[in-house]
């Protein structure tokens, strides 16, 4: 079946949502698509790398964003995340609000920047199960509070999976997070996902290793 792929365009989607929308809003809308999206056709896998695929997009990651929909073997007809097809065939469609802002979006925080804010957070050090999902579709749960930064988090990562945290790329609700940025700007809660995009090069070296580690000597 040969199906037309175009490589994925660079191209910032430009659309104007019918009222203006707030960074909250977008954030639920998008959240709600993709918790109820897989449930209905496709396959898990491709949905995630399609997330993936998304937020590397919006944040100006061509290249990464191309790698994801190339190793999930994702075909896009027109070049863009707006429809594409797994090798199975099966139909996959994302709509514009997941892969960029409207171009009336609401900034609710204007010039608000946590890198800027020395203060020490006030926040109890509260342990929770923070879960992470890597771009391999790997889940994993590490122990948080909500006054870590996500620098500190991405070594406890490195150490309980053997990534490098120069490697990692942290998301939540389509945004990266910079190293400095700490759990409680985030506004995360316990039950939310954070996507984890994992540096190709760093994929391989990660895959051999566990391809190594595999437990065959049964002696």
């Amino acid at each position: 079946m040969g199906r037309r792929n175009e490589p994925l365009k660079k191209d910032r989607i430009k659309w104007k949502s019918d009222y203006p929308m707030t960074e909250g809003q977008l954030r639920s809308k998008r959240d709600e698509f993709w918790d109820t999206a897989p449930a209905f056709e496709g396959r898990k896998e491709i949905w995630d790398a399609l997330k993936a695929a998304a937020v590397a997009l919006e944040c100006n990651d061509h290249e990464l964003a191309q790698a994801i929909v190339d190793g999930a073997s994702i075909t896009l007809p027109h070049g863009t995340l707006t429809e594409c097809y797994d090798e199975l065939g099966n139909r996959y469609q994302l709509p514009v609000y997941c892969l960029a802002p409207p171009v009336n979006l609401i900034s609710e925080r204007s010039d608000e920047d946590p890198s800027d804010s020395p203060e020490p957070p006030v926040a109890p050090k509260k342990e929770f199960q923070l879960k992470v999902r890597l771009s391999t579709g790997k889940d994993l749960r590490l122990s948080a509070s909500m006054a870590d930064s996500i620098g500190q988090l991405k070594k406890q990562l490195q150490a309980q999976d053997d990534i490098d945290a120069a490697h990692q790329r942290w998301f939540f609700s389509g945004k990266l997070l910079t190293d400095k940025t700490r759990l409680q700007d985030t506004k995360i809660q316990k039950d939310f996902v954070i996507q984890v995009i994992v540096n190709p090069q760093a994929l391989e070296a990660y895959k051999l290793s566990s391809s190594n580690a595999s437990p065959h000597a049964a002696e």
